[in-house]
């Protein structure tokens, strides 16, 4: 069976965000979502309406992979560069309270859960989700690709 290894990421994220905006009622973006900056290495807020929901999505694949992790680490994950005028840029960390919420969001959903210590990891639940969508998606470009053959 395909998991999220065997895809492409930009196509499971939004795949995923759009099940998670239309089919998780425990995710929902927050009323200041349109206003904030995801980081302080960032200009400007996300111009992405459904900004909030591919964060989500991008966090619940990013513990898929690399978890049990913790917020810290996802702040690094979710930096950047600090541009600093004339002088040399420096790695910024991304905003922890856009992920803390977001990490909530997918617990209530139940997606996620927490051990105690070492960070969160991804549930049987969202383990499956995450299995079902990269299985779909897998057969839609083995389709693809047996059709652009001929």
């Amino acid at each position: 069976m395909p998991t999220p290894f065997d895809v492409p990421p930009s196509t499971l994220i939004s795949r995923l965000a759009k099940y998670l905006k239309d089919n998780v009622d425990a995710i929902e973006s927050p009323e200041w979502a349109p206003y904030v900056k995801t980081g302080v290495h960032v200009e400007r807020a996300p111009q992405n309406p459904d900004w909030w929901y591919v964060r989500c999505a991008s966090l619940l694949r990013k513990i898929y992979v690399k978890g049990p992790i913790g917020v810290e680490r996802l702040r690094s994950e979710y930096g950047g560069r600090k541009r600093r005028g004339t002088r040399p840029g420096h790695a910024r960390k991304g905003g922890g309270a856009i992920i803390r919420r977001a990490l909530q969001q997918l617990e209530k959903a139940g997606l996620i859960e927490t051990i105690k210590g070492k960070g969160r990891v991804v549930t049987s639940e969202g383990r499956s989700l995450l299995d079902a969508l990269s299985a779909e998606i897998k057969r839609e470009l083995e389709k693809d690709t047996a059709l652009s053959k001929y």
